[in-house]
This record gives structure tokens, C-alpha cells and sequence, in this order.
């Protein structure tokens, strides 16, 4: 659900076998966190939704830079939240300042 617009979206992201094999290949990288080289994994997986419903996915590992592996423009659906069980009311209200700086300068819709 985007709280800034506010809409709710769903998106269907489609994982395949490459993103799949991604995840499972041992990686050697430097970490930082331990100040170690060791053999790391992407099997971490981040889903983020922009506004306008524009979802990404990435792939990761704690010490492994994410891939971008999805981009999925979701559709709205009109029931709204929490399927239409909240009669359009969204849990979190923007913040002030959140809200504030939307009606100055808008929604960022092409920025992902």
C-alpha cells in the first residue's frame, strides 16, 4: 500500500531461474562489518513499491552489494486496504512533514 498517494497496489513479480541460481551461487567478497573475506550468498530478497505502484526486487546478501532483478508496474486495486475490510482507512496517517512536502512539490511518479 503507498501511504503517500494513498492507493493500494498489487503486482504479480515473476522470480525465475536465473534470479533463483543467483541466490544460491557462493560469492567471495570482502566484508566490512568483520573486516573478513569470506563466501557470502544473495538470500535476501527486497521488494520495494514507489509510487504510481512501480514495484522493484532485489537480491542480496549481508555483505553482497543487491542486484536489481524485477521491475513490475502494479495495477490499483480498488477495494483499497486490507481488502476491504478498513473502508479505505490506511493504519498510518502521514507524518506532517511527509504530507507537507507532497503538496509542495508532488509525487516523485517517474523516479524509479
Amino acid at each position: 500500500q503507498s501511504l503517500a498517494e494513498p492507493q493500494t497496489y498489487q503486482a504479480y513479480i515473476v522470480i525465475p531461474e536465473a534470479t533463483r541460481q543467483a541466490m544460491i551461487k557462493p560469492e567471495r567478497t570482502y566484508c566490512r562489518a568483520d573486516d573478513k573475506w569470506i563466501t557470502d550468498y544473495r538470500n535476501m530478497l527486497t521488494i520495494g513499491l514507489a509510487p504510481g505502484g512501480i514495484t522493484k526486487t532485489w537480491i542480496s546478501g549481508p555483505c553482497l552489494e543487491p542486484i536489481e532483478v524485477a521491475r513490475v508496474e502494479g495495477e490499483v486495486v480498488k477495494r483499497g486496504p486490507y481488502g476491504g475490510r478498513s473502508n479505505g482507512m490506511y493504519a498510518l496517517p502521514l507524518k506532517p512533514e511527509s504530507k507537507a512536502y507532497i503538496e509542495k512539490y508532488g509525487i516523485p511518479y517517474d523516479s524509479w
